[in-house]
């Protein structure tokens, strides 16, 4: 993986990213937990052939290395800037799950002259007392028994029709692979899950963009997306099937809603591929 090395809260931080494909840029900001390559693989595939795909392991996640300290969506927006400039984008479509959604909704209102479109998928605009609630409990629970937290997430990341079609196999599969995923850098976002607030940057948001909620999300329920299409001028909120986990409940359909949007942009600015 290519890597940068950028100044940032009195240290180094030195982002790792992803790049594949060839064509206009597209750049994929992962959610908590996640890496750019474990949140978006399906979608990478699906358009490689027409993106230049950069995708960034946020601090926290992946190969990505810091000081070690809190986070800010300031400095993870940083650190997508820095992986995005690095690999030649000057200009790009911006797509973001969960926390990346609220990362790359703040990269779009740091440099909206850099941003071509904007898919924001379970995304907020700020934590709301529930939240910091919820992700503090995340917290205690990823500090106590990492297992337990994956099981927690298990009931809780997908809509009730996926769940009832699931076999206790499958529960006890899912939550061991999640479990060995988790590194101890989650705690570092979940924190700061807790305490989001991008209101005064989603004013300054200029791109095209789509806002995709889920409507059985229960870890960022839908009213938290609305208020972010809301507050970006223009925006279009679209609600669909399925639950805060979408990109891993159902790869094909997200992959399809992400690909329509980017479609249809592709078409406006006579981008052919």
């Amino acid at each position: 993986m290519p890597v940068v090395e950028i100044e940032q809260a009195g240290g180094t931080t030195a982002v790792h990213y992803l790049v594949e494909g060839s064509g206009p840029g597209l750049v994929l900001v992962h959610g908590t937990g996640a890496t750019g390559r474990t949140n978006w693989e399906p979608l990478i595939e699906a358009v490689r052939d027409r993106f230049t795909v950069v995708a960034p392991d946020l601090s926290g996640s992946g190969a990505t290395t810091d000081t070690g300290g809190p986070l800010t969506v300031e400095m993870l927006a940083e650190q997508v800037e820095a992986a995005a400039a690095h690999a030649g984008l000057t200009r790009y479509h911006l797509v973001g799950h969960s926390l990346g959604a609220t990362v790359a909704a703040a990269v779009a209102g740091r440099q909206p002259e850099a941003v071509r479109s904007l898919v924001l998928h379970a995304g907020l605009v700020r934590t709301d007392p529930w939240m910091a609630f919820m992700t503090d409990y995340w917290g205690r629970l990823m500090r106590t028994d990492p297992e337990l937290f994956a099981r927690l997430l298990q009931l809780t990341a997908m809509a009730p029709d996926t769940q009832r079609a699931r076999t206790s196999e499958d529960f006890e599969a899912a939550t061991a692979g999640f479990t060995s995923m988790l590194e101890p850098g989650i705690l570092r976002q979940i924190d700061l899950d807790g305490r989001l607030d991008i209101t005064a940057l989603t004013a300054r948001v200029t791109a095209p963009t789509v806002v995709v909620a889920s409507a059985h999300d229960a870890i960022v329920p839908t009213h938290h997306q609305k208020e972010l299409a809301e507050r970006i001028a223009g925006a279009r909120y679209v609600e669909v099937a399925g639950g805060h986990g979408l990109p891993f409940e159902n790869p094909e359909f997200f992959v399809d809603v992400i690909t329509g949007h980017l479609d249809r942009e592709a078409e406006k600015t006579r981008e052919f591929f």
